[in-house]
């Protein structure tokens, strides 16, 4: 065999053993963050009778998972942002969007949904088709139980330290693919959509992972959740479109 193609080979196989060493690498960084989600505790609060009303729906980080507790999670901080706010939480940590609409189930009159979640989709390979039509679903259904629905998949997971080369970038890729996704989807069917997608050098989680990071490097802290939250009203104005649908309510129940 000739001395190039010997060397071809030990390239492939020395590149085939870190990709394994980094596949072993990120499932045990995941098993410890399935731990974290499994611990956190959803935040739910039942408000005055006047105020809006808002459904939460999606996974660990619709559970506060990596917030030191639930009111540190964003709907806790969304109801610290507005005191007469009810929050109902059906969010569970290992859900996926076609779990998702399980979460919508009932008849319950509410506000606003948000939709926080889509991460256990890129992460675990959810085929894309099969993801679209999932969401789909769940914008067609979530307009059902409110009329105002605000979608926010969670930012670039190839970012995340449980993820090394080669397959951050895999992930980056699925990332990407998540976002364009629910954001059509949302605008085809008249929703909002929040984009927390960025590249390295611009992610505030891959420049201060520390900082923005729970320990399991993949959840936010709380200093990450309170940068969503800033995102979240930066972008749609949740809270001010909740006050005025409570006030609106209110005004409505002293004309009877």
């Amino acid at each position: 065999m000739k001395r190039a193609h010997i060397a071809a080979l030990t390239g492939l196989s020395v590149l085939a053993g870190l990709a394994a060493g980094t596949a072993g690498y990120a499932a045990l960084r995941l098993a410890g963050s399935a731990k974290l989600a499994g611990r956190s505790h959803s935040y739910d609060r039942l408000a005055q009778a006047e105020g809006s009303r808002l459904l939460v729906i999606g996974d660990s980080i619709a559970t506060g998972a990596g917030a030191s507790d639930p009111e540190s999670s964003l709907p806790g901080l969304l109801a610290r942002a507005n005191p007469s706010l009810t929050v109902v939480n059906h969010a569970r940590p290992d859900a996926r969007f076609e779990d998702f609409l399980a979460q919508l189930d009932g008849d319950e009159p509410f506000d606003a949904v948000l939709v926080l979640g889509g991460g256990n989709d890129a992460i675990r390979m959810t085929g894309l088709a099969d993801l679209r039509h999932a969401v789909e679903r769940v914008a067609q259904r979530a307009r059902v139980r409110a009329g105002l629905v605000v979608f926010m998949p969670p930012g670039n997971l190839g970012n995340a330290r449980p993820f090394l080369p080669p397959w951050n970038w895999w992930v980056a890729y699925r990332s990407r693919r998540l976002h364009a996704i629910v954001s059509e989807v949302a605008q085809a069917n008249g929703a909002l959509c929040v984009s927390l997608y960025q590249e390295p050098e611009d992610d505030p989680f891959a420049r201060h992972p520390r900082l923005m990071n729970a320990r399991d490097g993949l959840h936010p802290s709380d200093a990450g959740y309170e940068l969503w939250q800033r995102e979240l009203e930066t972008q749609v104005q949740l809270s001010a479109r909740l006050r005025k649908i409570g006030r609106t309510a209110a005004r409505r129940g002293a004309d009877f």
